[in-house]
C-alpha cells in the first residue's frame, strides 16, 4: 500500500473510530452493557468492510484504471448491501442490543464516507504525470506528438 493510500485510510479510520466510541459511550448509558457491545461491533463491522473495500478499490484503481468507476459504484452498492444484510441477521440477537448495532452501522458508515470525501479532497492528487526535466533540457520546446489544425 502507498504512503498516500494508508493516509487516506488512516483519516477515514480515526473518525470513524471516534463515532464509533461515542456511539459506544451513548448506547452503553442508553441500554446498558449490551448497548455499548453493540456499538463496538457495529463499528468494527463498517471498518472492516469499509477498508477492504478501500484496498479492493485502489488495487483496481492501479491495474485497471478503466474500470475504476465502475469498480467503485459496484462496490459501495455491495458494501451497503452487506451492510443491510448484518443488521438484518443480527436483528433479533441477544448477543447485543440490535437497535444500537443498527444505528451505529448508519453513523459509521456517514463517518467513513465523509472522512474519505474530505480525505480525497484535502489530497494534493496528481492528474497529469510532471515530465521530467532529464529527457529534455531548459528551453528546449517540447516535441509536438499530436495533430495540429
Amino acid at each position: 500500500m502507498l504512503s498516500d493510500d494508508a493516509r487516506t485510510l488512516l483519516h477515514t479510520v480515526v473518525p470513524t473510530a471516534a463515532v464509533g466510541a461515542v456511539a459506544a459511550i451513548v448506547s452503553g448509558v442508553v441500554a446498558g452493557g449490551k448497548g455499548a457491545i453493540g456499538a463496538i461491533a457495529a463499528t468494527v463491522v463498517v471498518i472492516l468492510f469499509m477498508g477492504i473495500g478501500f484496498v479492493i478499490l485502489q488495487r483496481t484503481a492501479r491495474s485497471l484504471p478503466h474500470l475504476f468507476q465502475m469498480m467503485g459504484l459496484a462496490l459501495y452498492t455491495t458494501q451497503i448491501l452487506l451492510l443491510f444484510v448484518f443488521v438484518a441477521v443480527f436483528k433479533n440477537t441477544t448477543l447485543f442490543n440490535p437497535r444500537a448495532f443498527a444505528i451505529t452501522i448508519v453513523a459509521a458508515t456517514l463517518a467513513w464516507i465523509a472522512a474519505q470525501t474530505r480525505a480525497h479532497m484535502k489530497a494534493k492528487i496528481l492528474y497529469v504525470e510532471p515530465e521530467s526535466t532529464t529527457k529534455r533540457g531548459k528551453g528546449e520546446k517540447p516535441e509536438n506528438t499530436g495533430p495540429s489544425s
